[in-house]
């Protein structure tokens, strides 16, 4: 589900395998619009230098880069190797002057200047102290720079009638993410992470995924795929085994079951989070 953790203290659920690689992309192309939006609220504007915070396959630094400009820079960062090469390939492919990725924790990296702005996508519920990961990403802002994340809170998804394996799905997503303490609701956490980090009080907003059965085709493949990618730590915590999750059909099986219900599911909520700093 991340976009990827900057210095896992405990494994990353989700792994940096080629198929999780490939899940990022796909889950880009529902979170771009969010996401934009967001950024640009939150005040992202040309000429800005800008600092991506977990970029795994590159998609949050891509939009950073449309934003800011050839005028602007965005320097984007990841703990894994694997999603460094990954987004460097497709930043020369894209043909994008203007990005590079490190490899490393932005927390603690030295980079050769200030930055206007840091943002990042499905990071801070990924960190075991994100107050500690705020506070050290704030030193590297200059004075007035804007720290603005977008992430996750699953604490709503439902569906409407009952679709129960669509509704037990989402509970193996939660339950492992929550067992791996890595929890993906992380709305009750934004006040003590960021008074924890000092830092001004964000602004909030939320957009939540509600979708009629007929238009919901590829948030159940999206589910799917985090099933998938999870199925490994769902089996080590004792949460789901593979005969009941049933992998080879289980994306046809939602997709089969929320058309049959003829209702409505509630997806995950996205957050916008943004303050400036002092």
């Amino acid at each position: 589900m991340t976009e990827g953790r900057s210095e896992p203290d405990e494994p990353y659920v989700l792994g940096h395998n080629e198929r999780e690689l490939q899940r990022l992309r796909d889950q880009a192309r529902l979170l771009e619009p969010i996401t934009r939006h967001y950024l640009r609220e939150a005040g992202v504007a040309p000429g800005m230098r800008v600092l991506d915070v977990g970029s795994g396959t590159g998609e949050v630094a891509f939009l950073a880069a449309e934003l800011v400009g050839d005028s602007g820079e965005v320097i984007g960062t990841d703990a894994a190797a694997t999603a460094v090469a990954e987004a460097t390939r497709a930043a020369r492919s894209r043909g994008l002057a203007n990005v590079r990725f490190l490899e490393g924790n932005p927390a603690e990296m030295q980079f050769d200047g200030a930055f206007d702005a840091v943002v990042g996508r499905y990071v801070l519920p990924f960190q075991a102290d994100p107050a500690a990961m705020l506070r050290g990403l704030a030193t590297h802002l200059a004075a007035g720079g804007l720290i603005a994340f977008h992430e996750p809170e699953w604490g709503g998804v439902r569906s409407l009638p009952v679709a129960p394996l669509y509704d037990r799905a989402c509970r193996w997503i939660v339950d492992t993410s929550g067992a791996s303490g890595q929890s993906w609701s992380f709305l009750d956490k934004v006040p003590g992470a960021f008074s924890g980090a000092r830092l001004p009080t964000p602004t909030l907003r939320m957009q939540t995924l509600v979708l009629c059965a007929d238009h919901a085709r590829e948030w159940m493949m999206a589910v799917g795929h985090m099933v998938e990618s999870l199925l490994p730590a769902m089996q080590r915590l004792g949460i789901a085994t593979a005969q009941e999750v049933d992998l080879p059909t289980l994306r046809d099986r939602l997709w089969e079951e929320v058309k049959q219900a003829d209702g409505l599911v509630v997806g995950r909520t996205e957050l916008g989070i943004w303050t400036h700093v002092d």
